[in-house]
C-alpha cells in the first residue's frame, strides 16, 4: 500500500511516518527542500520536493496512491509571511480533494481538531471549511478531531503542548496562571482538557486505513481522562522538575495584551488560542477499544522529556 502524506515532518507526521512504516506502508511524502532533513527513514519513504500549492508535485504525489492523509496545520498565523490557517487549513485540503478525484485516489483521512465549528476563531473555522469540502467530495473519507496532543517533540523544532507550556509558563520566575473568565476567581484553572499521546493519534490515522467502519466518520479523539487546566500544569511541572507556584489571572487582561503583541512570534499566546483554551477542550467518547488501540496515559511517566536530564 502506497500513501500519500501530506504534513510528515511534523509533530504527528514524524510518529505517523514511523507507524506507517512498522506496518509495510510506503508513506509518498510531499516536503520542501528545506525540511527534507527532518525524515527520520528517508530509504523507506518516497520523497517528492514541493509544496502545497505547487500543482505538478501535488499530483506527483498523489498519482498511484491507495489513500491521502492530510495532516497539515498551524497553531497560529503570521500573514505578512504568508502563513494563514486559510491556505492551509482549507485551500490546502480543497487542492488535495481536487486532485484525489482527478486520480481517482479512493481514501481521504483528515486531520481535524476538537471544538471546530462555523462561527469560532480562524483557526476553528477553516478546520470546520476543510471537513464540508471533503465531507461533500463524495470520497471515501475518515476525519479526526484530536483534543490536546502531546509527547516528545523529538527536537527539530515541532511545537508541542507541554514543551511550549513549560517554556513559556513554567520557565518564568513567575506564577503559573489558573486562567478564568468573568470578575471573580471562582472557576480559575478549572477549564477541562483530554489529552492524547501523539503515537495513539498516529495508530489511529493508521488503523483508519483498513478499517471498514472508519468511512464516512468523524471521531473525536482523547486520552480516556480528562483533566482541569490545573492539573495540567502540575502534572507538566513534576516531570520538569520543577516547584511551582498557581496563581489565578483574568484571561481578559491577558487577551488585551494578546490583541497587541500576539502577532509577534516571541509573544507565547494569541488571542484566539485563550479563547479556545477557556472553552475546554474533551471528549465524551473513547474509540481505544473500537480500533484495537492500547492508551497512553497523559501521567509524569509519559512526559519526562521535558526534564532536563532527558533534554534531546
Amino acid at each position: 500500500m502506497v500513501v500519500a502524506v501530506f504534513g510528515a515532518t511534523g509533530f504527528v507526521g514524524t510518529y505517523l511516518l514511523r507507524e506507517l512504516i512498522a506496518q509495510g506502508v510506503t508513506p509518498r511524502i510531499l516536503v520542501s527542500a528545506e525540511s527534507q532533513h527532518k525524515i527520520e527513514n528517508a530509504a523507506a519513504v518516497e520523497i517528492i520536493s514541493g509544496d502545497i500549492e505547487d500543482a505538478d508535485a501535488l499530483n506527483e504525489t498523489i498519482s498511484g496512491c491507495d489513500a491521502i492523509i492530510y495532516l497539515i496545520g498551524i497553531i497560529r498565523e503570521f500573514p505578512k509571511q504568508g502563513i494563514t490557517f486559510q491556505k492551509l487549513h482549507f485551500e490546502g485540503v480543497v487542492r488535495c480533494i481536487e486532485a484525489a478525484s482527478n486520480k481517482e485516489v479512493p481514501k481521504f483521512i483528515l486531520m481535524s481538531a476538537n471544538g471546530v465549528k462555523e462561527n469560532g476563531t480562524p483557526y476553528q473555522t477553516t478546520k470546520w471549511q476543510a471537513e464540508r469540502a471533503l465531507i461533500q467530495s463524495g470520497l471515501d473519507y475518515t476525519i479526526f478531531r484530536p483534543s490536546l496532543i502531546f509527547g516528545d517533540p523529538m527536537g527539530q523544532g515541532r511545537p508541542e503542548f507541554c514543551t511550549q507550556i513549560q517554556d513559556d509558563m513554567l520557565s518564568l520566575p513567575l506564577p503559573a496562571p489558573l486562567f478564568y473568565s468573568g470578575l471573580l476567581p471562582f472557576n480559575a484553572g478549572k477549564f477541562e482538557l483530554s489529552p492524547i499521546h501523539v503515537k495513539n493519534v498516529a495508530q489511529f490515522f493508521a488503523a483508519a486505513l483498513t478499517k471498514n467502519n472508519a468511512k464516512g466518520k468523524i471521531f473525536h479523539l482523547g486520552g480516556t481522562t480528562n483533566y482541569s487546566w490545573k492539573e495540567i500544569l502540575k502534572t507538566i511541572a513534576i516531570a520538569s522538575g520543577k516547584r511551582v507556584l498557581q496563581i489565578p489571572v483574568p484571561v481578559f487582561v491577558v487577551k488585551s495584551v494578546a490583541a497587541l503583541l500576539g502577532g509577534f512570534n516571541w509573544f507565547p499566546v494569541t488571542k484566539d488560542q485563550l479563547t479556545m483554551l477557556l472553552e475546554g477542550n474533551t471528549v465524551s467518547d473513547s474509540y481505544f477499544e473500537t480500533f484495537h488501540i492500547e492508551p497512553i496515559e497523559f501521567r509524569v511517566e509519559e512526559l519526562l522529556y521535558l526534564h532536563p536530564d532527558n533534554s534531546h
